[in-house]
């Protein structure tokens, strides 16, 4: 494995006290050097009650244990200084904006395919690309108005791209509470260092949709829509909904009358205008997508065709955030906005394509290859820490479907100390952005770091036993 970056000393070397430290982290080092074993833990104990009290738990689907799971919680803090967080900032705004204007050229102009930028096949047979939206004029002509961008910083200090999560982007509650924890737990920190606040997210999330709302509504009814208590994402969508002071429904709370969506209340129906909704296309309305789905509203595609309601995120947004799409994402920057990238994109190898399907199988043991339409950390192969069957056994399945899959580089991802069994130690991390696009594009400073907390392991994601830090944007 390549030397990694480390978020807090300079030579990679995060428990060696001659290490240099990085000059953002010099007042949080001071403090920690002062603080006791014993203290920590104690802390880190109260930590760990109180997200279990409240509920801040998830659960993994097939999981036999069927028990919902705390999300190991780390109190050294990931620490971004002010003039990083602004490049982070640019190149955040200006990716959205682009994929954005890339999901409405798809589903109207085209202009992308006849450029000859993106094949026409890569949309059309896409398995989340949604036809019932061609033509469909929506809202401000916003589609991923809530979008999670996964960022990695590389060996040599560069940020990248990992993915980006357009359809119903998880996380940000425990961007939140992480933040509340810290706050809790060492209020001195925050009077010692200028930290970005992030508390004000859900005011931010609930301007955006309303922002939003179909033309001539003044005062809209916002709601968010779960599929109901036994979602892995449960506690979030309870959480924003709680946050921003609306109704948190499901499917069988509303119904659809004269074109228009209704809440069915205490006091009787009230029409609602936006619908934050967390739950999947195909579940959405079974009149449109999946019959057998319960989750959903007979009726909603129609309503939403007539635009009568605003869905956020908007149907058929999922074609931009497939790995199928991402290598294309630079040169959706440069196409609509007339822009270089301000944000690299990770090396990709399209299976798809026979030389890079050669490269691929010919350096297996040394890429990271990921399933297409895959999520949260599955489906995918580590090359450099999996076992020759487990190599072997991939390179039959790529044989058999190769557009199914895409390879990268194993980047060395950066690293930061973090608690573990035999106290400090480096593992690496990656940090989701919340990026909010409505009448303009918003952002908290900040975002969810998430860990490894697996000596070695890249893995970060919760449901492969990854844990979440809290992350500090520093002011000037």
């Amino acid at each position: 494995m390549p030397k990694f970056f480390n978020e807090m000393t300079a030579d990679g070397l995060a428990h060696d006290a001659s290490a240099e430290l990085r000059e953002h982290y010099r007042e949080f080092c001071g403090w920690l050097q002062r603080q006791s074993r014993e203290t920590i833990e104690r802390k880190r104990a109260e930590a760990d009650l109180t997200f279990r009290r409240v509920g801040i738990t998830f659960a993994v689907y097939g999981d036999d244990a069927g028990t919902e799971r705390l999300i190991p919680f780390d109190t050294i803090p990931r620490i971004i200084p002010a003039h990083e967080w602004q490049q982070l900032q640019a190149g955040l705004v200006q990716r959205v904006q682009a994929l954005n204007m890339f999901i409405h050229d798809i589903y109207h102009e085209q202009n992308i395919i006849r450029a000859g930028i993106i094949p026409a096949e890569q949309i059309y047979q896409n398995a989340q690309y949604r036809p019932e939206m061609q033509g469909i004029n929506v809202a401000s002509d916003i589609y991923a108005h809530i979008a999670g961008v996964d960022i990695v910083r590389a060996g040599q200090g560069e940020f990248y791209v990992l993915e980006d999560n357009l359809r119903v982007p998880s996380g940000v509650s425990y961007m939140l509470e992480d933040r509340k924890m810290m706050m809790r737990l060492f209020p001195e920190l925050f009077a010692r260092n200028r930290i970005a606040p992030v508390d004000h997210y859900p005011d931010l999330l609930l301007d955006n949709l309303r922002s939003v709302a179909p033309m001539g509504i003044n005062d809209p009814t916002v709601v968010v829509m779960t599929p109901g208590m036994y979602n892995s994402a449960y506690f979030e969508h309870a959480f924003l909904a709680q946050q921003m002071g609306v109704e948190l429904v499901e499917g069988k709370d509303l119904f659809v009358s004269d074109n228009t969506v209704f809440m069915r209340t205490t006091r009787g129906p009230k029409r609602v205008d936006v619908i934050y909704r967390r739950l999947d296309d195909d579940f959405l309305d079974p009149l449109a997508f999946r019959p057998d789905s319960s989750l959903g509203v007979p009726g909603l595609l129609s309503v939403y065709r007539a635009g009568r309601v605003t869905l956020a995120n908007a149907i058929g947004t999922g074609v931009a955030d497939d790995k199928s799409i991402y290598p294309y994402v630079p040169d959706m920057i440069k196409f609509y906005l007339s822009e270089a990238p301000i944000l690299n994109n990770v090396p990709t190898y399209q299976c798809r394509k026979p030389e890079d399907l050669a490269y691929t199988l010919a350096h297996l043991p040394e890429l990271v290859v990921k399933e297409v339409h895959g999520a949260g950390g599955y489906g995918m192969l580590v090359g450099p820490a999996s076992s020759k069957q487990q190599i072997e056994d991939f390179r039959q399945r790529l044989l058999a479907r190769p557009d199914g899959y895409i390879a990268q580089p194993t980047l060395a991802l950066s690293a930061c100390p973090t608690y573990v069994d035999e106290g400090i130690a480096p593992r690496h991390i990656d940090l989701r952005p919340f990026v909010l696009s409505g009448k303009t594009i918003a952002m908290v400073p900040g975002g969810l770091t998430r860990v490894a907390l697996q000596e070695g392991s890249l893995v970060v994601n919760s449901s492969q036993g990854g844990g979440t830090k809290d992350t500090w944007v520093l002011e000037r």
